[in-house]
């Protein structure tokens, strides 16, 4: 393991989380300026075996697959291979039935496409075919005119934009990102894992089991019941204020809010409220867009090397912490994508409530920003992350790259305390 001096409350941080009972196994990696600073790892790959957590363990990280998704997508854009301007029945004409015509690539990037859910079960066998899930969604009505509201596309993004970069390359997402990102920087980074790499990674536990007498305001608290994301899907809020840092809290998945550490707790609880109901409902759109194609239905969930290996570009990477770091340092750093291209990409396109997860979201393309349900400390950071806890962080102005995988699920939509706090010792150590 490795940790900078000057990043010595990281380091603290994160022997406190084992030390209290917090963390299973897991592991926190730190790029400043584009120097590895920190490269901490601890505890057991998979509770059942007492295997360790070794420094080439790499995790199921969910949702953190978006941010990358979109860095694939935008490269087609530089090449004048996709225009995200146009509608998406430009590449691929059946995507137009159901009136559907005028969708374009940003409304899929920016959860503005008004599909977030699938609405007919899709089998355990199609779990590997792709196009096939997309040509369900291409079949499908919008449930809101697209481009008048946002709502996270939390499974049905990828197949979405999957399969925009099917039609135009006739690759898919995963085998793009290992020949144009992962292979080029050496990333330890898949989006469809190999079986040697199935064979090493962590086995996800799931956090306290939801109970519907428990406060849907209590931190690390599910406020419903576990999806198809399950082990550990999270459906709360991280409602404990988020701690003082030298800029307002948030960033850009599922946080909602900026201002000088104020919870969305504190500033509308009966959207906490809202949310606990929607998560209680089995019919509701957050339960719809969390469990379709069920995870659950397969034998381990996301343990299941049916989905490891089937590299969802919406939930799909298999990465290890440094892996997850070193992605959005080669991003700021312009290896993947050119500066001005990122600026861009980083540009809000949707901020509000939420209509999948209630709370406020931020979305520039692909990439969240800032809200209450990305809770960063920095303003200016960006990134994605995943159901459970797992995250990935960039930050231009900070010259930062972050990433942190574990395997004991957090049952809170936002994220968890654990990553907060790490992020917050990053920040505190500048």
């Amino acid at each position: 393991m490795h940790c900078d001096p000057r990043f010595s409350r990281v380091r603290e941080v994160f022997e406190r989380h084992f030390a209290d009972g917090e963390e299973l196994g897991a592991a926190f990696a730190v790029h400043l300026d584009g120097e590895l600073v920190v490269d901490l790892w601890d505890g057991v790959a998979d509770r059942h075996t007492g295997r360790p957590w070794e420094r080439d363990t790499p995790a199921f990280a969910y949702s953190c697959t978006k941010a990358i998704t979109a860095a694939v997508l935008l490269q087609l854009v530089e090449r004048g291979l996709v225009d995200v301007a146009a509608p998406v029945a430009e590449v691929w004409p059946e995507f137009a039935a159901e009136g559907k015509g005028a969708v374009t690539v940003e409304h899929l990037l920016s959860h503005q496409a008004g599909l977030p859910v699938l609405e007919e079960p899709v089998p355990v066998e199609e779990f590997e075919d792709q196009p096939a899930i997309a040509a369900r969604l291409a079949g499908q009505r919008p449930l809101w005119e697209p481009g008048s509201a946002h709502g996270y596309h939390a499974l049905t993004y990828g197949f979405l934009v999957g399969e925009v970069v099917r039609r135009v390359t006739g690759k898919s997402v995963g085998e793009l990102v290992s020949a144009e990102i992962a292979g080029p920087l050496g990333l330890e980074l898949w989006v469809g894992a190999p079986d040697p790499v199935i064979g090493r990674a962590a086995r996800l536990t799931a956090g306290e089991r939801p109970r519907n007498d428990r406060p849907a305001t209590t931190p690390d608290t599910p406020a419903g019941p576990a999806t198809s994301a399950t082990p550990g899907t999270t459906l709360t809020a991280v409602t404990e204020p988020a701690p003082a840092g030298p800029g307002p809290a948030g960033t850009g998945d599922e946080q909602a809010g900026t201002g000088g550490g104020a919870t969305a707790a504190g500033r509308a609880p009966n959207v906490l409220a809202e949310m606990a109901k929607a998560a209680f409902d089995p019919g509701s759109l957050m339960n719809r867009a969390l469990g379709n194609p069920a995870i659950n239905l397969l034998k381990g969930g996301a343990n299941n090397p049916v989905i490891l290996r089937a590299g969802w570009p919406a939930a799909g990477v298999v990465t290890t912490a440094r892996g997850l770091a070193g992605f959005y340092r080669a991003l700021i750093a312009g290896e993947i994508l050119r500066p001005g291209t990122l600026q861009e990409a980083l540009r809000p396109r949707v901020d509000g409530p939420d209509r999948v997860l209630v709370l406020g979201t931020s979305f520039g393309l692909g990439f969240m920003r800032p809200s209450a349900t990305f809770v960063v400390p920095s303003p200016g950071a960006f990134g994605h992350s995943g159901a459970g806890g797992s995250i990935g962080v960039g930050d231009p102005q900070r010259g930062l790259a972050i990433g942190y995988v574990m395997n004991r699920m957090a049952n809170a939509i936002s994220g968890n305390l654990r990553g907060i706090r790490l992020l917050q010792a990053v920040y505190d150590s500048l």
